[in-house]
């Protein structure tokens, strides 16, 4: 197959430009008690009636953790330079203190193999999967010891992982932790309290500084960072209480996790929207919160809208939509990285989740995902015209590597750009990963040497 599309595009991009793709422990690997894992808030959730949309839970997913030799044959195949993966803290630590050396050595043989096939490691400490003791016995990320428990964690990952492993996420999307999992109670662990779930988004914050400081205390050599979901949120009307119902909203999103790690507070205005419901930060959290970053990791999917009657609207009316219902709209992506580079003195950025969930045909013996491959194409073109507008952008991983467990939707909804057979869990690349091949196989030839602003 061949496309003048991707050599096109690949000449938008730096020749240092970092390509891959991206996935996360608990949608993947399943063997859920193989080798000492122990449970985890999702384990728990999936088995709450009526949370998962189809029933289902992580515990085969798609068997990466017995299939690690084959997955990583097919990313060298396709052609990956880099893979994010996340760590499952109940492998390494099942009751979140002594360390399960099975664990450890599993992720030793991912990063061993990854570097075998010429694939550079970008680790995440947290997607989201908490050890249940922590939940069960001490309100989970409520609890502030928590966050000192995942600064050990972290720790014990750099010391056993960081002679090979150079960039650590600490946290992937802590607002869905708070939001999604304390305030919404949508996702694990199923709480539903607003003060509760804002105190969570501190707990996670302080976390990362601590996490921050373990890691490099480690490993002076290694690169930290976080990793935000990030969206421009638009009012549902030119009203002025949609507008400021916009605003918080915003400063719920984006600005409450900027400020805190870049500027070392919380928004006044979001402050006083929260009331008595804002965290109770200690006296120095705010400069633990703000470690310095080498990196911060930006997740972009879709705009939102809102407004005083219409909150967190995912779509325009008539805006085209992914199967999710998420609006498709490339130039929102690059007036946010826009936005970020203009309202913050920023470190470097990576896309670290970008994709789509469409509905794939099998055609002729191969998977079609043409709405995928045009959303991955548009929105690269997105980022490319940031980066020509003076954003220091480096590196794009797409959403995702597999089909996989999608959260509250199970299996009901497929992100890959490798298809996953859920009965016989073979893996075929859809018409967007034989893309995705050759768009890196033309930054390798067709993509400038040039200096970054």
């Amino acid at each position: 197959m061949t496309d003048s599309r991707a050599g096109t595009l690949a000449q938008r991009f730096p020749r240092d430009f970092v390509w891959g793709v991206a996935t996360s422990a608990y949608q993947i690997e399943g063997a859920a008690t193989a080798d000492g894992r122990g449970p985890s808030i999702w384990d728990d959730f999936c088995r709450m009636p009526g949370m998962i949309a189809d029933g289902s839970s992580g515990e085969r997913a798609c068997d990466h953790y017995h299939r690690l030799s084959a997955d990583l044959d097919l990313m060298r195949r396709l052609g990956i330079p880099a893979y994010r993966f996340s760590i499952a803290w109940p492998r390494i630590q099942p009751e979140g203190v002594a360390v399960n050396e099975a664990g450890v050595a599993f992720y030793d043989r991912l990063v061993d193999g990854l570097l075998e096939r010429g694939i550079t490691p970008y680790a995440t400490l947290y997607h989201w999967d908490l050890p249940s003791r922590f939940q069960r016995d001490g309100g989970g990320w409520a609890d502030r010891a928590t966050a000192q428990a995942f600064a050990d964690y972290a720790g014990i990952l750099a010391a056993r992982l960081g002679d090979r492993v150079k960039s650590f996420t600490t946290h992937n999307e802590p607002w869905v932790t708070a939001t999604l999992g304390y305030e919404r109670g949508v996702f694990a662990p199923g709480v539903r309290h607003r003060a509760t779930a804002l105190q969570v988004s501190h707990n996670c914050l302080l976390s990362h500084g601590w996490a921050a400081q373990a890691i490099r205390a480690a490993r002076q050599d290694a690169q930290v960072g976080i990793v935000l979901n990030l969206s421009p949120i638009h009012p549902a009307s030119d009203a002025p209480q949609d507008e400021m119902q916009a605003r918080r909203d915003d400063g719920l999103l984006v600005r409450w996790y900027l400020d805190a790690l870049l500027l070392g507070r919380y928004p006044d205005d979001v402050l006083e929207y929260l009331g008595c419901d804002a965290p109770r930060p200690g006296a120095d959290d705010g400069a633990l919160i703000a470690q310095p970053l080498d990196f911060l990791g930006v997740n972009f999917y879709h705009p939102l809208i809102s407004g005083a009657q219409r909150r967190w609207v995912p779509a325009r009316e008539g805006a085209p939509v992914t199967d999710m219902g998420w609006e498709v709209s490339p130039r929102d992506f690059t007036g946010l990285l826009l936005r970020l580079h203009r309202d913050y003195r920023l470190p470097p950025l990576y896309i670290t989740e970008n994709g789509a969930a469409y509905e794939d045909r099998l055609v002729d013996g191969e998977i079609e995902d043409e709405p995928r491959r045009a959303y991955l194409e548009s929105h690269l073109h997105a980022v490319a015209e940031a980066l020509d507008q003076g954003v220091d952008v480096r590196g794009y991983f797409v959403w995702s590597l597999l089909d996989n467990f999608e959260w509250a939707f199970g299996y009901s909804k497929r992100f890959g750009i490798v298809h996953v057979d859920y009965t016989t869990l073979e893996r075929t690349p859809k018409r967007s990963a034989l893309w995705y091949a050759q768009l890196l196989r033309a930054c390798k030839t067709s993509a400038p040497v040039r200096a970054r602003a």
